[in-house]
């Protein structure tokens, strides 16, 4: 499977179009990486636990989004787009949405 932000793939022409597909995973705060970032505050720098929890949200997000165009019969997904919102109080949404599309 072929992922695009743009709206074509250099080499491949776009031979059908199957819709917009998507995905997404709604994550809370662990208490141990929050202590942990809590601390990482006062002294500055990455926050180690909370990189790792948002490759593993846009990774789990795309894998979604993936097996849904695969469904549909697409081999590509152009215009992928990435957006974050809160869902509740310590908890947010990582969703990823692109244009399914068959190349060659």
């Amino acid at each position: 499977m072929l992922l695009s932000n743009t709206e074509g793939i250099p080499g491949k022409n776009i031979v059908a179009f199957h819709g917009i597909v998507s995905g997404s995973t709604v994550r809370a705060k662990h208490v141990g990486r929050d202590f942990m970032a809590s601390l990482k505050n006062i002294v500055g720098g990455e926050l180690k636990g909370y990189t790792e929890l948002l490759q593993e949200s846009r990774d789990e997000s795309i894998n979604r989004m993936k097996a849904q165009a695969t469904q549909m019969g697409a081999n590509a997904v152009v215009n992928v787009r990435f957006s974050t919102s809160s869902v509740a109080a310590g908890a947010s949404e990582l969703y990823v949405y692109g244009t399914a599309v068959t190349v060659e």
